[in-house]
C-alpha cells in the first residue's frame, strides 16, 4: 500500500489559482491535504467496524454454519482487498466494507480458538496491542529506519512467507500429514515460523507508519488517509492472527 507523493504544489494551502489569487467562480475547491488526525480517525473507524462485525459473528453465527459463513466472508474480503490494492481506489465505503467482511471471518476464527483454548483471544489482543506500541516506539525513536532496502526486504520476505503457506496448504490438501511442518504444533518449525510471521507483521507496520509520515509531509490528498487506515488494519490483523496461533501451540503443548 506504500505510495510516494512529490512535494505539494501551489494549490496546497493557497487555493487552486495560487497565493493571493481568487479561483474562478464555479471552480472545484483544492483538495485538502491529509493530516495525522485524518489517519487516526479513519484508522479507528476501520478497526471499530472490524471489531463490531467480528463480535456479531462470534455471538450470532451458529457452529454448524461457521465454516461456510467464514469461507464466504474470506472470499468477499479477498475480492474487496484486490479491488482496493490493484484498482488503487480506497474510500470510506470500500475500506469499511473490507473491514466488515474481514471482521466476520476474524470473529469466527477467534471464537473457534477460544472454544478450544479458553482465554487465548484476550491474550492475543493484549499481545497485538503491545506489538503495535513497541513497533510505534521503534519507529518514532528511529531505532529501525525505513530505507528502500528495508522496504524491498520486507516485501520479499512477505512474498516468501505467503509462498510457504501456500505450499504447506497444497501439501496438506494432498495428504501430507502436517504439511511441511510450519503449521504443525508438534513441530518446532511451527513456533519459528509463527515468530517470523509476527515480526514480519511488525515490519509491515513500520512501512505503514512511514507511508503515513511521508504522505503528511508531502501533502498527500485527504483520501490517502483511507489507504493508510487500510494498510494499518491489515498489518494489525495479521499480527493478531499469528499471535493467536502461536499461543495456541503453547496451550496445546501444555494440555
Amino acid at each position: 500500500m506504500r505510495q510516494e507523493y512529490g512535494a505539494p504544489g501551489p494549490a496546497a494551502g493557497h487555493g487552486a489559482a495560487g497565493p493571493g489569487v481568487q479561483a474562478p467562480p464555479g471552480a472545484p475547491p483544492a483538495a485538502r491535504p491529509m493530516t495525522l488526525d485524518d489517519v487516526v480517525v479513519r484508522g479507528f473507524m476501520t478497526l471499530i467496524t472490524l471489531i463490531v462485525t467480528g463480535a456479531l459473528a462470534w455471538a450470532l453465527v451458529p457452529v454448524d454454519l461457521a465454516l461456510p459463513v467464514m469461507v464466504v466472508a474470506l472470499l468477499a474480503m479477498i475480492g474487496v482487498w484486490a479491488f482496493i490494492t490493484f484498482g488503487r481506489k480506497a474510500n470510506a465505503p470500500l475500506v469499511l466494507a473490507f473491514a466488515a467482511v474481514y471482521g466476520v471471518a476474524v470473529g469466527i476464527i477467534s471464537h473457534a480458538y477460544n472454544d478450544v483454548y479458553h482465554g487465548v483471544v484476550l491474550q492475543a489482543v493484549v499481545g497485538t496491542a503491545l506489538a503495535f506500541a513497541a513497533t510505534l516506539a521503534a519507529y518514532a525513536l528511529r531505532i529501525v529506519r525505513v530505507t528502500p532496502k528495508f522496504v524491498k526486504f520486507v516485501i520479499a520476505a512477505g512474498a516468501a512467507l505467503v509462498g510457504l503457506m501456500l505450499i504447506n496448504l497444497v501439501v496438506y490438501a494432498f495428504g501430507g500429514d502436517g504439511g511441511i511442518g510450519i503449521r504443525d504444533p508438534d513441530n518446532p518449525l511451527a513456533y519459528v515460523f509463527s515468530v517470523a510471521a509476527i515480526l514480519l507483521g511488525c515490519f509491515f507496520l513500520l512501512l505503514d507508519f512511514d507511508s503515513v509520515e511521508q504522505g503528511v509531509r508531502a501533502g498527500a490528498p485527504e483520501k490517502f488517509a483511507w489507504y493508510c487506515a487500510f494498510g494499518l488494519v491489515l498489518s494489525l490483523v495479521w499480527i493478531y492472527l499469528e499471535i493467536l496461533r502461536l499461543l495456541s501451540y503453547f496451550y496445546a503443548a501444555r494440555d
